[in-house]
């Protein structure tokens, strides 16, 4: 039986995940839904929103090539928000027929009404420059804050 969680307004960006109940550590809360499509189409696709470009719903798979559009049929795993120091997880499990699913796991115990997070780990080719950085800044608040949802090589 899924966990129950509620979509609502968040302090950190626009709408959020949030859960209605205690989910503990290691439970799988949502799969991130979507459409199934190649970088190239994301491509194509980008900017989904153009008053908003660094907004969107992809979730780029780690074997590369493809990613999840979770505008196009997607569920209430869109909505979860990025944060630095983040209390879930994602993982990709391969499926029947070989497809990944994605998965958002409780990376510790998470209390009723806590706002659910993951780490975006956004990768950009390329060097980072600090406008990329600030195109993709971070509202996260974590004393850890790294400022932007960007991977940076450590």
């Amino acid at each position: 039986m899924p966990r129950k969680i509620q979509i609502r307004r968040s302090g950190v960006h626009g709408k959020g995940v949030f859960a209605l109940e205690d989910i503990p550590k290691g439970t799988r809360i949502i799969e991130y839904k979507g459409e199934l499509i190649t970088d190239a189409e994301a491509d194509r696709r980008h900017p989904t929103n153009p008053d908003d470009p660094f907004h969107t719903f992809f979730f780029s798979l780690s074997d590369g090539g493809e990613c999840i559009d979770g505008g196009v049929r997607g569920n209430a795993s869109r909505w979860i928000n990025h944060r630095c120091a983040p209390n879930c997880e994602t993982e990709e499990i391969i499926g029947a027929r070989g497809k990944t699913r994605v998965f958002i796991y409780a990376k510790r115990n998470i209390k009723a009404g806590e706002e659910l997070n993951y780490d975006y780990r956004l990768q950009q080719a390329g060097r980072i420059t600090r406008q990329d950085k600030q195109n993709y800044r971070c509202l996260c608040g974590a004393r850890n804050c790294r400022g932007t949802m960007l991977w940076l090589d450590r």
